[in-house]
């Protein structure tokens, strides 16, 4: 041990080597947290009053807030029918000359269909920044040429999330991966407050200072030493996480063929790296007595994300167009418990208390 607590130390440095050696990631960098990343994504991405930046509705408020703090606008963009990721096919359509960057979510750990999503950035001279918050361990497969790439390794930034609901976790944590050589070496400068700090203790200039703009973005080396601990057994961590992922799945299946609800969408390009497992009901009413159902027997299912562009903060600002895939999953998603200590018996019996519920409770289809 080094005896070091404060950041930028033995385990930040173990971390970001990993994640960049395993992952393909050009640079990575710790952060407090997945906001935190895209901050840093949005500073460097030099978003300009009145610029704009494409985000899904169906995510999590920190994906527009990083922008928004930079003076953006935001232009929200609808879920497929099937995916509660954002439909590429309907982004050109959004492109104006405004436009900056396209931020793609990941969601649940699902890929984005990040060909269409990369095609159209370089026609448009756009840059990607991904959310890859749930996405640690996760691939996209082009269909086109069969590469696999992690997630979070193909736009121009990743964002990722190690806050204590992710896969794996420091309690509150994150990480930008910079993917454009371009970015690097002022990524380090905003991580390091603004200065050139990390050159100096790697001996490159004889003393550091104010160079940039930036903030405390990095952690502390607890934070990474904890992170660096989960690293460690993440193979057996993401191993039970798929076994309970797939005995949802296996046990409901039938419901889902008889209409009662709809189970998450994989696509073909996309692999599942079981950071979530999420039911589609048909309507608000059967997702509410589902919910309130299952916590009568202390089993803790939650709906997700709220619609952005009918938020409070930014409806006056929505330009207005009706998102209603969007909307439906922010309506009918609920999601079910899956953590690491969860056992095959709570999966079985949470599995049998949903199935009681539609085939007991007069739900017909």
């Amino acid at each position: 041990m080094s005896g070091k607590l404060s950041g930028n130390g033995v385990f930040t440095k173990k971390c970001q080597d990993f994640f960049e050696n395993k992952y393909g990631f050009r640079k990575t960098l710790l952060t407090t947290s997945c906001t935190d990343a895209l901050e840093m994504a949005a500073i460097l991405c030099n978003i300009q009053p009145g610029d704009e930046v494409i985000i899904p509705s169906f995510t999590f408020v920190s994906t527009a807030v990083a922008f928004v703090r930079q003076g953006a606008k935001i232009v929200f963009a609808d879920s497929y029918a099937n995916n509660p990721n954002i439909d590429a096919g309907k982004i050109e359509s959004l492109i104006s000359e405004r436009t900056r960057v396209i931020v793609p979510v990941h969601y649940a750990g699902v890929a984005c269909d990040m060909d269409k999503i990369m095609e159209l950035a370089d026609r448009y001279k756009l840059l990607v920044v991904e959310d890859a918050a749930q996405a640690i361990d996760s691939y996209y497969i082009s269909p086109e040429t069969g590469k696999k790439q992690a997630l979070g390794s193909i736009g121009h930034f990743g964002a990722f999330s190690f806050h204590e609901t992710k896969n794996i976790i420091s309690g509150e944590g994150g990480m930008l991966a910079i993917n454009d050589v371009q970015f690097v070496h002022r990524a380090e400068i905003i991580w390091e407050k603004g200065t050139n700090r990390a050159e100096f203790f790697r001996g490159e200039v004889n003393k550091y200072g104010w160079v940039d703009i930036g903030s405390s973005f990095l952690p502390s080396e607890i934070v990474s030493a904890f992170l660096w601990a989960q690293i460690e057994v993440m193979d057996d961590i993401q191993n039970k996480r798929k076994e309970l992922w797939n005995m949802y799945h296996m046990a409901l299946s039938d419901l889902e063929t008889k209409g009662f609800f709809r189970l998450p969408d994989i696509p073909a390009f996309a692999t599942n790296n079981a950071h979530m497992f999420y039911l589609v009901c048909n309507n608000i009413d059967e997702r509410s007595g589902l919910i309130s159902y299952l916590k009568e027997d202390n089993i803790l299912s939650v709906f997700h994300y709220l619609s952005l562009h009918n938020s409070a903060y930014y409806h006056s600002k929505h330009d207005g167009r009706s998102l209603p895939n969007c909307d439906m999953y922010a309506n009918c998603l609920v999601r079910l418990p899956l953590f690491y200590e969860l056992s095959h018996e709570d999966v079985e019996r949470i599995a049998g208390r949903i199935r009681k519920f539609f085939l007991d409770k007069g739900i017909n289809r």
